[in-house]
């Protein structure tokens, strides 16, 4: 049987690297986290325990093995429409606000995981379209991961009843999914099209990525060191526009982070908008 523990220097020793790669930070006991997602890696790799996985990670020598552990590690699951008042706000408040400059609006989903929160938003613009014609300029959503496996999800756009019973009205399933003729439903080609999937660790520069009038940073400063998040939020602010919005999740906070931004009481929610 293949061995699955991992002793406390090794555990250590894996969250120093991938706080290193990726920023993300896992404290005290989280043991248990490492092992559910490195496991599988233990077989994929023709290794003999987790144990001798990590030591092949920690060493550098295969470089396919590093990405894929940090891949393992960085995969969350999420939900579509996720806490609900983001959506609205984005389409009753913000997007009719930044329509009056009749330019084109630039939407960054950050943290796109499976495909959930940037395919949320495209249908939030296609309900709004429909709901107030020619009201909106032309919109360009971009979504990030750090994870490769996940942005091959996100750009196949396949899902399975599991993952679609998880935020998602009946409603929308019948206007914006199509039969993918395996007991699986696929995003339609009008979703689809909305939103260009780019690979982007939030540790490094946003320059290439240009200028944006809403971020989606949402669920993910939470892995983050106190200076991380520091960072990442001051990248975050000089990639908006002027006046410029930024979501984050509903447990997360810029208090003592940043002094760029100022606080909006949405009600329900919270946003904050580029001082």
């Amino acid at each position: 049987m293949t061995a699955v523990t991992v002793n406390d220097q090794e555990y250590r020793e894996f969250c120093r690297f991938l706080e290193s790669q990726c920023g993300i930070v896992l404290g005290d006991s989280k043991q248990y986290l490492v092992r559910s997602r490195l496991s599988p890696l233990v077989n994929r790799f023709s290794l003999s325990s987790l144990s001798d996985l990590l030591q092949n990670v920690l060493s550098g020598r295969n470089r396919e093995l590093r990405i894929a552990a940090v891949d393992a590690m960085t995969t969350n699951e999420t939900l579509w429409f996720r806490d609900g008042y983001p959506f609205t706000v984005l389409s009753d408040k913000i997007l009719p606000e930044l329509a009056a400059n009749k330019k084109p609006i630039k939407i960054w989903s950050a943290a796109s995981s499976s495909g959930q929160e940037p395919y949320s938003m495209a249908m939030s613009v296609l309900e709004t379209q429909a709901k107030r014609p020619g009201l909106l300029p032309s919109i360009q959503i971009t979504a990030t991961d750090i994870s490769q496996t996940m942005l091959e999800t996100c750009r196949a756009g396949v899902y399975d009843n599991l993952a679609l019973s998880r935020g998602l009205s009946p409603e929308r399933r019948r206007m914006f999914f199509e039969d993918n003729g395996d007991g699986r439903m696929r995003v339609n080609n009008q979703v689809k099209q909305m939103v260009n999937f780019r690979p982007q660790n939030l540790k490094d520069s946003y320059a290439l990525l240009g200028k944006f009038d809403i971020i989606f940073c949402r669920n993910v400063l939470i892995y983050f060191s106190p200076e991380m998040k520091s960072k990442v939020l001051n990248q975050l602010a000089a990639s908006l526009n002027p006046g410029g919005y930024l979501f984050l999740g509903a447990s997360e906070s810029l208090t003592g982070l940043t002094e760029k931004f100022e606080m909006i009481r949405c009600n329900p929610g919270i946003i904050y908008k580029l001082r």
